[in-house]
């Protein structure tokens, strides 16, 4: 078992990195922009998701291989490019859709927000390289399978993650449920999340 002053480590070290907004706290507060509190939440909760299944692909060695296979980095960074981009000029197209508040049917439905957000977690290769680098500094030799050790820090670390993308997200969502109280604001707080989900996804091709 990892010694419990590896985990506290662990621990401090996830928490000084989720603390600084990267790229998943910039799309998560751009989707509450643009859907509200419950799209943020099921948001950042798709992201871990998708966070998860590559954590868990470093622990079973796939992350090695992924990382070490400079076309395919490149392939998955520009797919997920593409699909933020995607969503992004959506969220703008459709800014003045449902505001009517009393008609919520042209909300998105929770298992589409989530496959979504489950897409751009998987597809962010840095995440990856994070992992392949960080587990192998907390693991042990001897005792538990280092692999089983590996999947404890991931669980570890997407808890952590989760917890704290939902601070940035709710916050941006209860921004947007004031602003929501004029139709003008609503269309602006949306361009905005579009805008924001846009220029991430161009960053993302620019600066890889």
């Amino acid at each position: 078992m990892i010694p419990l002053e590896n985990i506290l480590t662990f621990i401090a070290f996830s928490l000084v990195i989720i603390a600084i907004p990267g790229p998943s706290v910039m799309f998560a507060i751009s989707r509450a922009l643009v859907l509200g509190k419950r799209g943020a939440v099921l948001t950042v909760v798709g992201n871990g998701i998708g966070v998860f299944v590559q954590a868990l692909a470093v622990s079973v060695g796939l992350g090695v291989l992924i990382e070490s296979n400079e076309v395919l980095l490149t392939i998955i960074r520009l797919g997920g490019a593409a699909f933020l981009i995607y969503l992004g000029i959506t969220a703008i197209r459709h800014r003045r859709d449902g505001l009517d508040l009393t008609a919520p049917a042209v909300v998105p439905t929770s298992s589409h927000i989530l496959r979504e957000s489950i897409i751009v977690g998987l597809s962010n290769p840095k995440t990856i390289v994070f992992f392949s680098a960080a587990f192998p500094q907390f693991v042990v030799s001897s005792g538990t399978p280092i692999v089983f050790q590996m999947i404890l820090l991931s669980v570890i670390f997407v808890f952590f993650g989760i917890s704290g993308d939902a601070i940035y997200a709710l916050s941006a969502g209860a921004a947007r449920d004031w602003f929501a109280k004029s139709k003008d604001r609503v269309v602006a707080m949306r361009t905005i999340g579009g805008i924001a989900m846009t220029t991430l996804g161009v960053v993302t091709v620019v600066l890889p």
